[in-house]
């Protein structure tokens, strides 16, 4: 099949393929693949790799480039679960495992360190025709914690599990476990020593490494072509954090929310986010005042939240696939493809 063949057939979901620079059309090439139609192409995707003191001038050209070819590669992947008459729900686990997989992010692979030198992560997810959900937090051997939060929600009564019964729970359902040792990453290692070394100092780290040490997640949310919204979000939370500390992302309405108008996944510092009930906040405000999701979403994260001194950010879409992505803070990782197929992929505050 030529090139332009394929872009009569597919014509939006490759043009957007196209636009990313990656070779993935073969894929879709083939007989099986459904043909792209009207209702097809109302599909919708956002991600997030984690907001917080992102810094041009901090960043080289390879490692900003690794960061974008990371996102690029997990919105192709779940744009593609999209495109094909996959559901949201299927679209971004897809997107989130491939940010857990990557050590760039703070979630799964790259997760932080606690103080105690574990890794301890969370996520959780909800679909929103049917308000259901499921979250884990605590885990230390699960790979891809949001596919076990998404056996929570569909395969148990309960909408939250942590700990040793969450990993109990994980070889029930086959979900893969790993040595703790997995999650050893150097960089992570390193930033939990200097975050020790401060502690053992009470000295007061620079704004933009301590907000850092505090900021960190990943996240997705999807529009099917079955007008479904799913959300859903993961972390390794703060780096060295003590005492089980568990922050909003696998907190509903607070990390992760959706409904049937709207869905959102949050990053940021998870105190603030729980206190000021974030995300289900945003829909709220979309559902009784009516208010588009992107001014819900800056009155919440620009006044609200940092009144309260929160910082963090956000990225979601309402029923008709409209994008939002707000942040209060000098970048976040975030990339999202449209209803029209436009593409957007960006790092910094501008």
């Amino acid at each position: 099949m030529t090139e332009n063949s394929m872009l009569t057939s597919n014509n939006k979901f490759v043009a957007s393929i196209l636009s990313l620079g990656l070779i993935v059309l073969a894929p879709i090439a083939n007989s099986d693949s459904p043909a792209v139609t009207d209702k097809q192409t109302k599909v919708a995707l956002v991600i997030h790799g984690g907001a917080g003191t992102i810094l041009k001038k901090n960043m080289t050209a390879e490692k900003e480039k690794a960061y974008k070819d990371a996102l690029k590669e997990a919105l192709v992947a779940g744009y593609h679960i999209l495109i094909n008459q996959g559901s949201s729900t299927e679209a971004i686990k897809k997107s989130i495992t491939i940010m857990e997989n990557s050590p760039l992010f703070n979630a799964g692979k790259g997760a932080v360190f606690t103080h105690e030198g574990k890794n301890s992560l969370d996520a959780s997810i909800m679909v929103g025709n049917d308000l259901s959900a499921g979250a884990i937090a605590g885990v230390e051997t699960i790979k891809n914690p949001i596919l076990l939060a998404d056996k929570v929600r569909t395969d148990s009564v309960h909408v939250m599990m942590s700990g040793q019964g969450a990993e109990e729970f994980a070889k029930k359902q086959n979900i893969e476990q790993v040595d703790p040792k997995y999650f050893f990453t150097q960089r992570r290692w390193d930033s939990l020593q200097k975050a020790l070394k401060s502690d053992a100092k009470q000295a007061v780290l620079p704004k933009d490494e301590a907000d850092n040490f505090k900021f960190g997640t990943v996240g997705a949310v999807a529009l099917d072509t079955n007008g479904v919204i799913a959300a859903g979000t993961s972390t390794g939370g703060m780096t060295n954090k003590r005492y089980g500390r568990i922050g909003d992302s696998p907190i509903i309405g607070a990390g992760t929310y959706a409904n049937d108008q709207c869905g959102i996944s949050a990053t940021g510092h998870g105190e603030y986010f729980i206190r000021a009930a974030v995300t289900y906040d945003i829909c709220a405000l979309v559902a009784y005042k009516e208010m588009s999701i992107n001014d819900a979403a800056d009155k919440v994260i620009h006044d609200k939240l940092k009144a309260m001194g929160g910082d963090g950010g956000v990225v979601g879409l309402d029923n008709q696939g409209n994008i939002m992505m707000s942040f209060n803070t000098a970048g976040m990782y975030r990339a999202s493809i449209d209803t029209d197929g436009n593409v957007t992929i960006k790092i910094y505050n501008n």
